[in-house]
């Protein structure tokens, strides 16, 4: 992850919002000092700061991580998709390319054994998470409700609630999850 370009696209964003770094702060639960300095390139943010920092916003990590593409068939080769690693022990592979006007999400994740991801903030009224299990097992909480999902399980759920993603098995979890803002 490039964080020089991570920090124009953040500032760009929000500039084209109309936010200041305070109304930003106060949408995403993110210190005014921690955004001024990944604006300035100066910080790395986790995935779950960069999540709290989209949905502050109003859109995606996708956006926040590559450039849009024109609209059409596009297709991103693996060396071309963005990887977002947490320190925490998980990693998250956008998968979907940034369209003009479209605010969607799809991504692979991998959590280590025994990774809790955090808590995700609640996005706009009418989004839509859809989450596929391909290996392991994901506790996933939605407003404090666990649900266990296990390989080859599927879920759909409103992306306006909390929601929390951990892997309390031995092995690794490896899910998709696509979003509709």
């Amino acid at each position: 992850m490039d964080v020089e370009a991570l920090g124009e696209r953040v500032r760009a964003e929000r500039k084209r919002r109309g936010l200041t770094l305070d109304a930003l702060a106060g949408a995403s639960g993110v210190s005014r000092s921690m955004l001024s300095e990944i604006e300035r390139g100066g910080r790395t943010p986790t995935v779950l700061v960069l999540d709290r920092i989209a949905t502050g916003l109003g859109t995606s990590i996708a956006r926040l991580l590559q450039d849009e593409r024109p609209a059409g068939t596009t297709v991103l080769r693996h060396h071309e998709q963005e990887v977002a690693r947490d320190p925490a022990g998980w990693e998250r592979r956008v998968l979907s390319p940034v369209l003009p006007g479209v605010e969607f999400e799809f991504m692979r994740t991998t959590l280590g054994p025994h990774v809790d991801a955090g808590v995700f903030l609640p996005h706009g009224a009418g989004s839509l998470e859809y989450i596929g299990i391909e290996r392991g097992t994901l506790r996933l909480t939605l407003d404090e409700e666990p649900l266990e999902l296990h390989a080859g399980d599927s879920a759909a759920y409103a992306g306006d609630r909390h929601h929390a993603f951990a892997n309390p098995g031995s092995e690794p979890c490896v899910y998709y999850l696509a979003m509709r803002l």
